[in-house]
Order: C-alpha cells, then sequence, then structure tokens
C-alpha cells in the first residue's frame, strides 16, 4: 500500500485508491514534443504512479491535465505507420462482413485521427462519421473527405448527434478508451449513440499482456486507464452494455478487441471467447490484489537491466541512436533517467516530429536518414511494438556492423537481417 498525499477515487467505481501498482515517477506528458526555443523554458512534470482499484480492479492514473490541453493539439498521426494502416484496412473488411454494411448504414470513429481507417469505407458507399478533438489532426482528415466532428466525444455529445438525427450501426474506438478520464460520462455516451441493433467495437491495449510482458512503458499520462477483460466488462455492463465478444490482438504489445450490443439486444449472444477469456485472466490472479501488487519489481529490474547495458556500451566507446520518438519511448527514458548521455539522437518517420525534442529528455529528433550518415553501433528501438516493420527498414545498419536494441520485456540485442536475436553480452 502506498497512500497517496490526497483522497483519489477509481474513475469509474468511486472507492478510494490505497494501492499502488507501479510508480514510475515523475514524468512530462508524453506527447509533448518542444522545439529548440522550448528547451530552456520550465517543463512540467507530474507523477507517473499508477494505482489499482481494490474492488474493480481498474488500473489507473490521477487525471493532472484536461484532455483538453492534452488534445486539442496533437503530434501523433496515425496514417504513419503501415502495419498499423495494414491492420485497419484488415478491420474494415471484416466489420463490413460481420456486420453486414452497405449504404444504408452509418460508422462512427471516436478520435478518428487523421481519418486512416475511416476512409477504407467511402469506397464501399458507406457513410462515416469521425469525431477527432485534436483540430490539427482532424483537418488532415477532412482534407481526405472524411466528414469529421472537431470535438470530446461524451454524453452531451452524443445527445447532440442523435438529436442531429445522427445514430450508429457501428461505433468504433481504437485505442480512446484508455484516453478518457471521464470513463463513465463516455460509455454512456456510446449507449446513448448506438442504434438499437447496433454493434460497438473497441481496441486498447490488455492489461494482462502488460503485466506478462512487462510493458510498463505504455504507462503515460495520456493513458488513463489500463483494462483487463474482466474490468471493462463490468464498466459496459454498469451503463447497459453488454461484452458479447472479444479478440486478442497482437497490436501495441498485446490488445483486446472488445464487441458490445445493448444489453436489451439478445440477437447476439456471449461467445466461447469472451468466456474462456474472462476464466482465464481469472485464473491467472486479476481478480486477486496480490497480482497487481507484484508487478512494480519488474519494472525496476528491467530499468536496472538498460542502464546497465547503456553503461557498458558507452564506456567500451559505441554511440547510440533511438529509432521511434514514441510515447512508450518517453516514459521508459525518463524513467531510468536517459537523456544524451547515453543516446545521441532520435530518429522518427513521422515528419511532425522532425525537428523537435523529446520531452523530459530533450533528444533532437531526426529523419531516419540521419542513422546511415551518422552509423551508430547500436538503435534502440523505442516503439518496440512494431521492431519487426522497423528492422526491415533499416537492414542498411548491417553495412557497418550495428545492432538494433529492444528494451521491453528485457533488453535484448539483434542485428540485421532483423530475425536474428544475438546475445546480450556478444
Amino acid at each position: 500500500m502506498n497512500l497517496p498525499l490526497r483522497a483519489v477515487s477509481c474513475r469509474f467505481c468511486g472507492s478510494d485508491l490505497q494501492y499502488t501498482f507501479v510508480d514510475l515517477g515523475m514524468s512530462p506528458l508524453a506527447e509533448s514534443w518542444l522545439t529548440a526555443t522550448e528547451l530552456n523554458h520550465m517543463e512540467r512534470f507530474y507523477p507517473l504512479h499508477v494505482y489499482v482499484c481494490e474492488r474493480c480492479f481498474l488500473v489507473q492514473l490521477e487525471e493532472f491535465e484536461t484532455p483538453d490541453h492534452i488534445f486539442s493539439e496533437y503530434a501523433y498521426f496515425s496514417s504513419y505507420s503501415n502495419s498499423w494502416l495494414e491492420h485497419a484496412k484488415t478491420y474494415v473488411e471484416m466489420v463490413i462482413t460481420r456486420f453486414g454494411l452497405n449504404g444504408a448504414s452509418e460508422v462512427v470513429e471516436i478520435a478518428s485521427n487523421d481519418g486512416y481507417l475511416l476512409r477504407n469505407f467511402l469506397p464501399k458507399g458507406i457513410k462515416v462519421l469521425g469525431i477527432e478533438p485534436a483540430a490539427n489532426v482532424a483537418k488532415v482528415a477532412v482534407e481526405n473527405g472524411i466528414p469529421t466532428l472537431v470535438k470530446f466525444f461524451g454524453a452531451l455529445t452524443a445527445r447532440q448527434l442523435v438529436a442531429g438525427g445522427t445514430r450508429a450501426d457501428l461505433i468504433i474506438g481504437n485505442n480512446v478508451l484508455a484516453q478518457v478520464p471521464a470513463l463513465n460520462d463516455f460509455v454512456d455516451g456510446m449507449k446513448i449513440l448506438l442504434k438499437d441493433k447496433g454493434s460497438i467495437t473497441m481496441e486498447f491495449p490488455h492489461l494482462l499482456q502488460l503485466v506478462e510482458k512487462n510493458e510498463f512503458d505504455t504507462i503515460y499520462h495520456e493513458h488513463f486507464s489500463y483494462f483487463s477483460f474482466t474490468t471493462v466488462e463490468s464498466v459496459f455492463a454498469a451503463h447497459g452494455l453488454t461484452v458479447y465478444d472479444v479478440e486478442e490482438l497482437s497490436t501495441h504489445g498485446g490488445s483486446l478487441r472488445i464487441y458490445a450490443r445493448h444489453t436489451e439486444d439478445g440477437s447476439r449472444p456471449i461467445s466461447r471467447r469472451a468466456r474462456e477469456l474472462k476464466a482465464r485472466e481469472e485464473a491467472a490472479g486479476f481478480t486477486q490484489l496480490e497480482t497487481y501488487l507484484s508487478f512494480a519489481e519488474k519494472a525496476k529490474e528491467t530499468k536496472r537491466k538498460l542502464l546497465e547495458f547503456l553503461i557498458r556500451a558507452k564506456r567500451t566507446g559505441k554511440s547510440i541512436a533511438a529509432y521511434g520518438a514514441a510515447a512508450k519511448g518517453v516514459t521508459l527514458l525518463n524513467y531510468c533517467g536517459v537523456r544524451s548521455d547515453f543516446i545521441d539522437y532520435a530518429v522518427d518517420i513521422s515528419p511532425h516530429k522532425q525537428g523537435h525534442f523529446m520531452p523530459g529528455i530533450h533528444l533532437p529528433i531526426f529523419h531516419p536518414d540521419k542513422i546511415k550518415q551518422t552509423k551508430p553501433d547500436y538503435v534502440i528501438i523505442l516503439p518496440w511494438n512494431i521492431k519487426d516493420e522497423i528492422m526491415r527498414q533499416m537492414t542498411c545498419i548491417s553495412e557497418w556492423g550495428g545492432q538494433f536494441v529492444v528494451p521491453i520485456p528485457e533488453v535484448a540485442l539483434y542485428a540485421a537481417p532483423y530475425s536474428e536475436k544475438i546475445p546480450l553480452h556478444a
């Protein structure tokens, strides 16, 4: 137990939060990329202290900054990951067939980003609407022909849409559920917006995978909650929605895609996959507080191992660069206290990040061509969830004997070609 200095309540059930899941110290907002002129200004850091509710087992952060401050101008554009684009395309093809969507259907995506997913519905003549709070990102979607409402989603927005004649056959939310501090209002809004026989699909990182694979770096201030299947089922049920099916995905280190309907809609029975996953979580201890309290030591040990590797590499004169100025990299490097004393710079394929600096650690961000120019001995892959895609893009490091470093679930080395894992102390 690690009692907060002031009372903190669970954002779902309202219970007092008394138990620590993991404490990652002080960290800035993970997507708050800095310009050169901002480097000498005061930078805000917030406690990255994660609690677990002993009643509903929702793992969660406190809300230090409002969603409006975090998401109204956002640096993450979904269209810069080829594997994510393919994931979206495959999903759209699947739901069109599964739900029989056609020209009479209405599809609403919450946190639709730059329209990367909804654009796949357009050739089929299916009506779409994106809801995206980041005006700079929504602008790109609109320019690409995706109708987009620049708003935060909740019960009020849902009622406004219904009053204007919009109700959804399908509501989509990919990697948004974790980013909502007003969780009950958000789920209530989906209940309001969904047609009587409609379905909701939500994708989010699976807490079971986070724990079993030691993915503590997926925790950052933009993500307020971390869900097991058992807990998310309870959240939806409290708002008259039944989770009737689930898929386990490989994205983001292990995610769930849940399917929900109105509880009063009996046309879709609860699937065997849903029943089996709930039973597996119970067997793995996710309805027992002790399971959550044992996680923190894994993060500490990973920190120690990463620092040992970096210290050894620098003492032997090795140069190190980072690929992917990802939010998870901001958490990892700030938690470990790794700055330019260990890593020379970061690169990222997104032009929206290039020319900026990573928050907290202040590593400059360049185009990936920088790696070819400087030929570092090690390239540490911060978005390890797409490590295969990155390794395929950067096989050029074999030309000078460079090696990839993947920090999670534990520090590992890879030599090009990307599939060749080598001993850590080689």
